[in-house]
């Protein structure tokens, strides 16, 4: 008999307040239903009991509880919602349902679940400061945004600039009449600037400790940010059996939906970390683009764009993305050196 079916099977649908909680027997008889604090204390105080199996959903409140669980001796197991249709399509889901369907499934067969694994709270620390400037970037393009479309209204532009001096380089250039509004948003924007600028140093910190970072960006278009954001993510080389399988666990396979003889060309999963999945398909755009290298990854790229057809440019970008994903992989398992024009052209083109 699997070990967990001896033990009680506790399905834990995490909230952000309250947590439902459904307690089955070894027998698979349900034995308690019941609502838990979504803290550290409240989840202490209602775990501290026989050591069981619980099962709790992948989420923003599952590291820590499933530290806690950890702590006090429980079998725990992560599921993803995203792989199990029977609670992230129900028609009749609730909390009370989700626990219910987590233990149960648990009790009978955890690899349905298909269980996950948090990386380390150090990665998670060092991942912060790639999502962290990632927001500031994003907030000091709104604020340029809002500034220019003020202007443009009063009937005068702005002058082009680079990003990071838009604040050195107009704020001269601002009408009288707005100063007081837009002045306070310039000094914001200096100290955005200021901040990412702290951010990058410490992205590159942080690339000091991982050497492998520079084996990925031997790759034009990738930068610090994304090859250390790329191993923070994927945490083990040796996770994959085979460098292929990084596009899919990032999302940018297509879906399928074979049936006979139909098979429909679909949009890709999506699955995974969206932030680097971005980040592949922003180097994806650059190597495709007026400056990227001539490589045979490019090659292939504005191969397939050529083809012509509905979005053409940018299902090849995403391709190019999920080959891209492929060979950061390899590369950083091998450490070999990268040769553009001649890394394993077959490769590419599988």
């Amino acid at each position: 008999m699997v070990e967990h079916i001896k033990l009680e099977t506790i399905g834990c649908d995490l909230g952000d307040k309250k947590s439902a909680v459904c307690v089955l027997g070894a027998d698979g008889k349900v034995l308690e239903r019941t609502e838990v604090r979504s803290t550290k204390a409240g989840m202490t105080k209602f775990f501290a009991r026989p050591r069981a199996h619980v099962v709790v959903e992948v989420g923003a409140h599952s590291r820590w509880a499933s530290e806690v669980l950890h702590s006090l001796g429980h079998e725990v197991t992560i599921a993803n919602p995203r792989r199990v249709a029977l609670i992230s399509q129900s028609d009749s889901k609730s909390d009370r349902t989700d626990a219910e369907l987590l233990a149960r499934l648990g009790r009978s067969d955890p690899s349905l679940l298909s269980p996950m694994k948090h990386r380390s709270a150090e990665a998670q620390a060092e991942l912060a400061v790639a999502k962290a400037r990632d927001a500031l970037v994003g907030a000091r393009t709104q604020l340029i945004n809002h500034v220019r479309a003020v202007i443009k209204s009063f009937g005068d532009r702005l002058p082009s600039c680079t990003s990071e001096s838009f604040h050195k380089r107009t704020v001269d250039a601002v009408p009288e009449a707005l100063k007081s509004a837009l002045g306070p948003l310039y000094e914001v924007l200096g100290e955005i600037a200021k901040q990412i600028r702290e951010h990058h140093r410490s992205l590159e910190r942080i690339a000091k400790k991982h050497p492998d970072v520079r084996v990925l960006e031997q790759v034009s278009g990738v930068g610090t940010l994304t090859a250390v954001t790329f191993i923070l993510t994927l945490g083990d080389k040796n996770r994959f059996a085979s460098s292929r399988m990084a596009g899919a666990y990032l999302g940018l396979r297509p879906r399928k939906s074979q049936s006979g003889n139909d098979d429909p060309q679909l949009r890709i999963t999506k699955a995974g970390d969206p932030f680097l999945r971005r980040l592949l398909v922003n180097c994806a755009n650059h190597i495709l683009g007026p400056f990227g290298q001539d490589s045979s990854l490019r090659t292939w790229g504005l191969l397939l764009a050529g083809r012509g057809g509905k979005n053409a440019r940018k299902r090849a970008k995403v391709a190019v993305a999920r080959k891209l994903a492929v060979l950061l992989h390899r590369l950083w398992v091998t450490g070999e050196i990268y040769e553009p024009t001649g890394y394993q052209t077959k490769r590419l083109a599988a």
